[in-house]
């Protein structure tokens, strides 16, 4: 991130008082004060739920220079784009009149957050979905069905496997604008697409499910797996050759 930028963000936040009023605990989250600077972003501060595996992380976005909330739920990160603006003064109308909703429906899910279309699809009575299992080839299920996600562009999470051990996981989306259900894995937290999922029905995706989902499971540990081997091995070769001769 650029110095003037930085610049930036501190000289309006240092008397910033909303930041400074801010709870501690806010429906099972705790505060984290502590300030992280990347590449693109400045992060000034985020709620937790180390439990829930959630968290919202306020922050500034360099490449934007917007201020901006992201979440992460599970293993997936996304911009909640209703928050966004340039003005830091706009930001902290928007953070008092929405954010607290937004720590709740991470809490429990609420109905209201789902669009019509998704109704429509049927996706949170779908009886397979329902009866999913709760835990598969080590993973376990993190979203169901039932209860889908929002992210964004449309997009909602509607089945989440998840090895957070691993930090790898299975997941299906639905996208309203395509209406289409496709799949996407991460290994290691980074992305592996392909396309076997696809599908424009509940009942297309069930058949692909029931072809595809517990070969895709085992593949995405068998990698995750080796991938952690290697790990191991690298770091236990670095600290042999750290040893003193």
């Amino acid at each position: 991130m650029k110095d003037e930028t930085i610049e930036k963000v501190n000289a309006e936040i240092a008397d910033w008082q909303y930041l400074q009023e801010l709870p501690e605990n806010w429906h099972g989250f705790q505060l984290n004060r502590n300030t992280e600077i990347s590449k693109d972003s400045y992060d000034l501060y985020r709620y937790v739920n180390e439990e829930l595996h959630k968290s919202a992380t306020i922050y500034f976005h360099e490449e934007t220079h917007e201020y901006k909330v992201r979440l992460k739920i599970g293993l997936i990160e996304f911009c909640r784009i209703e928050f966004i603006t340039a003005n830091i003064e706009v930001f902290e109308k928007l953070l008092k009149k929405q954010f607290e909703q937004v720590l709740m429906d991470m809490v429990e899910f609420n109905p209201k957050s789902l669009s019509s279309i998704v109704l429509d699809k049927k996706i949170t009575t779908w009886e397979t979905g329902n009866k999913l299992p709760e835990t598969v080839e080590g993973f376990h299920l993190f979203i169901s069905p039932a209860q889908p996600v929002k992210i964004n562009n449309g997009s909602y999470i509607v089945i989440d496997y998840v090895d957070f051990s691993l930090e790898s996981s299975f997941t299906v989306y639905y996208n309203i604008y395509r209406d289409e259900f496709f799949a996407e894995a991460r290994i290691w937290n980074i992305p592996d697409v392909n396309y076997d999922f696809d599908s424009n029905e509940l009942s297309e995706l069930e058949v692909k499910m029931h072809q595809h989902f517990i070969p895709r499971l085992i593949d995405i540990r068998t990698r995750a797996e080796k991938e952690a081997a290697a790990r191991a091995a690298k770091e236990a070769k670095q600290a042999e050759d750290e040893q003193p001769v």
